[in-house]
């Protein structure tokens, strides 16, 4: 039995993976989130009945410390390679802003690779995915990333699956997460899967986190994830649909308003935005409606005519085409904490 923070109750190891240049906060994010978890659970019953608390390190390497990408230093409890069989529950594999030293360290690729066959859980935040694709632990597998590698990740590694739009993806015991606070959900995820909804609540509420985000809310604003240049045509069209989701945006009004044929809009589209028409409107329509399903409590129907869709069975299946949840319970899991 190892000592675990305030009282000795029995421990999850959580080895969390730091390298030369890794991002700060893609560590510090998980790390706090289970130290609260620990601190959460050693005030509850729940440690008298299973292993709850959760002991975090830092693996390196090396075993020494380096230094973050912020130029913050970062001490090491372990080398990787200290570690063995039955040491670790759960490995976490921080990201960096420039992975290409990291991708092209043997040691950390191999002990990744020997590491995964003896954890429950392979985790990465951020493109921590790309080290665990490295180690040939993505294959077969769908994941996803920081939206702005995903294209990077699917074109390097064609064996692995990408969503670049969930803030995590859980792949039987491998779980990826999305760019940098992703790693907030992930760790939040991981408390739920291992002690239940409401100790991961209060971990949130503890942590003050926004809510907790379910794994299909979309990472960014869709108007946002939309590089049109400036002076685009389509640019205002773009505006117009995000100001209104629920104005007439059939492509032949999109055309009207943008005084363009309906082919050269879907062929300006698919060039400047690399969508369609239709399932910009529709993203974007789910952006609304979710909204309004985290900060209100209007009916299903009276969210799907503010937002823009027909019929809750419409909205219903854009959800799950674009998030793959249902409105009930994407507002279920997203207000949870609230």
């Amino acid at each position: 039995m190892v000592h675990c923070g305030l009282v000795p109750v029995p421990c999850r190891t959580v080895a969390v993976v730091a390298y030369p240049g890794v991002q700060l906060l893609d560590i510090a994010g998980p790390v706090d989130v289970f130290d609260a978890g620990s601190r959460v659970l050693q005030r509850s019953a729940a440690t008298d009945t299973h292993d709850a608390a959760y002991r975090v390190v830092v693996a390196t390497p090396d075993g020494r410390g380096v230094r973050t990408s912020s130029g913050i230093g970062i001490a090491a409890d372990v080398a990787l390679g200290e570690l063995g069989p039955g040491d670790v529950d759960t490995l976490v594999v921080a990201g960096a802003v420039e992975m290409r030293a990291a991708l092209a360290d043997r040691r950390l690729v191999d002990e990744l690779a020997r590491l995964a066959a003896d954890v429950r859980r392979m985790c990465s935040v951020c493109s921590g995915a790309f080290l665990l694709a490295e180690a040939g632990l993505l294959a077969g597998r769908t994941a996803t990333t920081h939206w702005s590698g995903a294209r990077l990740l699917a074109d390097g590694y064609p064996g692995v699956t990408v969503e670049p739009d969930r803030i995590y993806v859980r792949d039987g015991n491998v779980v990826t997460s999305a760019g940098v606070t992703a790693g907030i959900d992930l760790a939040l995820a991981l408390i739920e899967q291992d002690h239940g909804t409401e100790v991961a609540r209060t971990v949130a509420r503890w942590l003050v986190v926004f809510l907790q985000r379910s794994g299909g809310q979309s990472q960014f604003s869709e108007r946002l994830a939309v590089p049109v240049p400036y002076g685009s045509p389509i640019r205002a069209v773009a505006d117009e649909v995000v100001a209104d989701p629920a104005a007439d945006h059939s492509v032949t009004a999109l055309a009207r308003r943008a005084a363009l044929s309906e082919r050269h809009l879907a062929r300006l589209f698919l060039r400047q935005a690399q969508t369609t028409p239709a399932r910009f409107v529709e993203r974007v329509r789910v952006e609304a409606a979710r909204r309004l399903l985290e900060a209100s409590a209007m009916s299903v129907d009276a969210v799907a005519g503010r937002s823009g869709f027909g019929s809750a069975e419409t909205m219903r299946r854009a959800f799950l085409r674009v998030l793959g949840v249902g409105p009930g319970e994407y507002r279920h899991r997203f207000r949870a904490t609230a």
